[in-house]
Parts: structure tokens; sequence; C-alpha cells
């Protein structure tokens, strides 16, 4: 049974079949579906999220922007959470994406992520940069903004779940998966501030929808996509971009610590903008909703 809060979070949104194995994928949209490119924001969620997590502010970005449009990724919240016929690789998060902005019509848009979000943003960029987005796609990206995450994983403190789930181990390491345990990586990974008891309950209740605290051996796998394609393919393209970039980071990360966003600052993308949060920690949009609103739409301003 689902909590009131998720329950009417659900009630907001619809679901769309994707991909030749028809995996259904939920999505919200705010506003006004004839907004332009440039008054529409598009936003990729983290690891182990959901789209729940910009909940807090969604009303705040609505100040900005004429249409906002969230989804959750493939095994992640409530939409499908698949054991097969999907490997949930960078790549074919990015092509769910496209998928959903093409059904809803989105021509382009401002791209803003998070954690694992960055991530399938940086996939997103190469293709802008190589010139392969679809052509549906015609407008474009309209900017970049990445917020807290390990998009430079040599300078990652991966969380020892993390690194037990990656390893061949990593499947019995799901089977014990506890909300104690859950809500220790969560804390640690967040830094020394403060997650409320209310939205750490609520991340553990939309990962365990369709028994998806099962299936995290699965989705963190992306870290591997990481691992190989980073230094060859992702911060190369990032750092060709002529589409304005803004890092945004909350500096008590102890996961994506605010080192990576100076490295990614001075040596990758010298021409971004970079925002530093005094004193928000990893989950920056769920423990300082207003801080990030105004750190976020001071890059728009």
């Amino acid at each position: 049974m689902r909590s009131t809060e998720l329950d009417y979070w659900s009630q907001k949104g619809t679901y769309l079949k994707v991909g030749p194995f028809k995996h259904q994928v939920f999505y919200q949209d705010y506003g006004r579906a004839e907004a332009s490119p440039a008054e529409t924001l598009l936003l990729l969620h983290g690891f182990p999220e959901s789209s729940y997590s910009y909940h807090k502010v969604i009303n705040g970005l609505a100040k900005q922007f004429k249409r906002i449009v969230v989804f959750d990724m493939l095994g992640y919240g409530l939409s499908d959470k698949p054991a097969e016929n999907y490997t949930y690789s960078l790549f074919e998060q990015a092509d769910t994406a496209l998928q959903v902005w093409k059904h809803l019509g989105i021509t382009g848009g401002h791209l803003l992520s998070h954690d694992m979000g960055d991530s399938v943003s940086t996939e997103l960029v190469t293709r802008e940069v190589q010139g392969i987005l679809p052509a549906w796609f015609s407008d474009g990206f309209q900017s970049y903004t990445f917020t807290n995450g390990s998009m430079v994983l040599d300078l990652a403190s991966l969380r020892i779940t993390q690194k037990i789930l990656l390893s061949k181990r990593g499947h019995w390491m799901s089977k014990l998966s506890t909300f104690k345990i859950f809500d220790q990586q969560i804390r640690s990974a967040h830094g020394n501030t403060k997650l409320s008891d209310q939205d750490v309950a609520l991340l553990w209740e939309n990962v365990q929808q369709q028994e998806g605290h099962r299936k995290n051996h699965l989705m963190i796998k992306y870290l591997n996509d990481r691992k190989r394609f980073e230094k060859t393919r992702w911060l190369p393209h990032l750092a060709l971009t002529k589409v304005p970039v803004h890092l945004c980071w909350g500096d008590a990360d102890a996961v994506a610590k605010i080192e990576m966003a100076h490295y990614l600052k001075k040596q990758v993308c010298k021409n971004a903008k970079l925002t530093t949060m005094k004193g928000v920690g990893h989950f920056c949009q769920l423990g300082s909703p207003d801080i990030w609103v105004e750190s976020v739409l001071g890059f728009y301003g």
C-alpha cells in the first residue's frame, strides 16, 4: 500500500510504453504544452531516486519555466523495473528520455540533472556534439545544468554498498537490502547535513515499488558504463559543447565531492558557470530545496 504522498504523486502523472518490450514509464508534464524550448525544462533524476525527488522544487522552478517535464527512468520510482530485456545502461536510459520527450512533442529545452541523471545527460551532450540527436529534436538543448553527480568517477567516494552491488556478490546485497541499511547509506552519502526521516522513508518506498530494492545490482551497473566511456566519450564531448553549461554543487556532498565540480570547471568545461551551495549535501533538492532553487535559477537570470 502506498503512502498518501506517493499516491498523490502517482495520480498527477501518467504512463507511456517505450521500447520493443513496451516497458511502462511514469511521467508528469507540468505547465503549457505550447511552451517554447526556451521556456521548457527537462529534468533527469539520480540513483536510487525517482522524479519524486523534485517534488519540493517544481513550484519554484515554475517561476522561470512555463513547462516542466519529469519522469521515472526504467528501474526507478513508479516506472517498470524489468529483470530482463533491459540492461540499465546509460545509453538505454538516454534513449528512453528521448522517447518520453518525443511522445510529448518536445523539440528542445533546458536540461537539468542530478546524480546518475548527470551521467545520462553527458551521453545526450555527446550526441548533441556529434550531431546525432534525432531530427524531431530540432531546437536542441538550450543549456545543461549538472548537480551533484559522480561525473568524474576517479574522484567519487562510493559507499560500501555501491561497491558491493557492483561486485560479483551484488545480487546477494540486493537480496539482503533492508530499510536500516538503506537509511544508513543514504545519510552517509548525503554528508554532514540532515535529511528528514520522511524524505528517507519516501525514497525507500519508491525504491521498493515492483521489488526494486531487489534489483539494485542491475541498476547500478551504469557505473560500469562510466568506467568504460567517461574518459574516452563523455568528458571529451562535454569539453566541446557550445551549449551553456552550469555546474551547481552542494559542497557538503560526501560522494560527489565539491572537488569534482572544481575539476570539471578547471579541466573539462572551462566556460561553465560554477555555483557552490554552501552546507548543502548530496540529495540537495530534498535536503535544501530553497537554496537549490535559488542557485539553479540564478543561471537562467
